[in-house]
């Protein structure tokens, strides 16, 4: 009985636990003085590698790969930086003062950001959808985030009052220029960073830890939970809820009218939908310079849990529909990039 009641319990990813546990601990132990300094410049050489080493495996042509599949590109890319932002716009013009300008900023950044690369193809594939698609469209939505994420948010977010004026020379120092060097360093290291694959992972994982550790300890010493109460939590899960709903329905509906296949269908929805928080948090770190960072990126690591959760269940609806059976529960998955 025990046993069985433990097993209906829901899946509690490690991962997540883990970054629930760095704000826990910068609202406790934020960091002060020396440690500041020590913890900023960390945080910068974390980025700087975990961008390097992005560079090193990501191959451009795996990119380009599904050329062919222009038109399936074409919409996934336009849902992520098209129609996330048109939407997220919307929000703030119906509704300018449901949230705190740092707040609406976060929900402007979750707009802004690349798609995912692991969750999305894992989830297409649970779904029966076009897995090689789905990676190659992922994939080029990381490589055109490196320049997408930061135009838009010139123009999006300085009147939100997040966008620095070196914002640009600091994207091209700590995020561009490691990328460029990975991908002229893969004939070198290119076959040893695929082999160490757990390497890239722990980069990702560890930075995104110590990105949260930074942000909320500087959030902490700003009065960041002074400044959000239940309600307003509340109002950003709302909004970020509804901006995934309305994206997920979109892609979906729309694919159907341009005449895409079922794969197809599929592949468009589940990355047309997801924000990555690998790259939105050092991206947000970079952009957001001197502004209440560990505000900012609070509806983006909400949105995080949102997606995986929601479309967690859209995967395993899809797969029994295919299959004609249940699959069972499908565990959550952590986004690396």
């Amino acid at each position: 009985m025990g046993t069985r009641w433990m097993k209906s319990l829901p899946h509690i990813d490690p991962y997540i636990v883990a970054i629930v546990g760095m704000v826990g601990l910068a609202t406790l132990l934020p960091l002060h003085g020396a440690g500041t300094v020590v913890g900023s410049y960390a945080t910068d050489a974390a980025i700087a590698l975990l961008f390097f080493l992005h560079g090193a495996r990501l191959s451009t042509t795996e990119a380009l790969v599904g050329a062919r599949h222009w038109r399936l590109h074409l919409v996934i890319f336009f849902a992520t930086f098209g129609l996330f932002p048109l939407l997220g716009l919307a929000a703030h013009t119906l509704a300018p003062h449901l949230l705190t300008p740092a707040l609406w900023a976060g929900v402007i950044l979750i707009c802004i950001v690349p798609s995912t690369v692991q969750s999305s193809v894992a989830f297409t594939s649970i779904a029966r959808g076009n897995v090689s698609a789905a990676l190659c469209s992922a994939t080029a939505s990381n490589l055109l985030g490196i320049v997408a994420t930061p135009l838009l948010a010139g123009v999006l977010l300085s009147s939100h009052g997040g966008f620095s004026g070196s914002a640009a020379r600091d994207i091209v120092i700590q995020l561009l220029l490691p990328f460029v060097a990975g991908q002229l360093s893969r004939p070198l290291i290119g076959r040893w960073v695929g082999r160490h694959h757990m390497l890239l992972g722990l980069v990702d994982r560890g930075s995104i830890l110590l990105i949260v550790y930074t942000a909320f300890s500087d959030g902490v010493s700003h009065g960041i939970w002074h400044q959000v109460d239940v309600m307003q939590m509340a109002i950003v899960l709302g909004i970020d809820a509804a901006l995934l709903a309305m994206v997920l329905l979109i892609t979906n509906f729309g694919s159907r009218l341009l005449g895409f296949s079922r794969e197809d269908r599929i592949a468009i929805m589940f990355c047309g939908s997801k924000k990555s928080l690998a790259s939105g948090l050092p991206m947000a770190s970079v952009l957001l310079a001197g502004q209440s960072v560990g505000l900012i990126v609070l509806p983006l690591m909400l949105f995080h849990q949102i997606q995986l959760m929601t479309c967690a269940a859209l995967a395993r609806r899809y797969a029994g529909a295919t299959e004609g059976v249940s699959r069972g529960p499908v565990t959550s998955l952590v986004e690396a990039r």
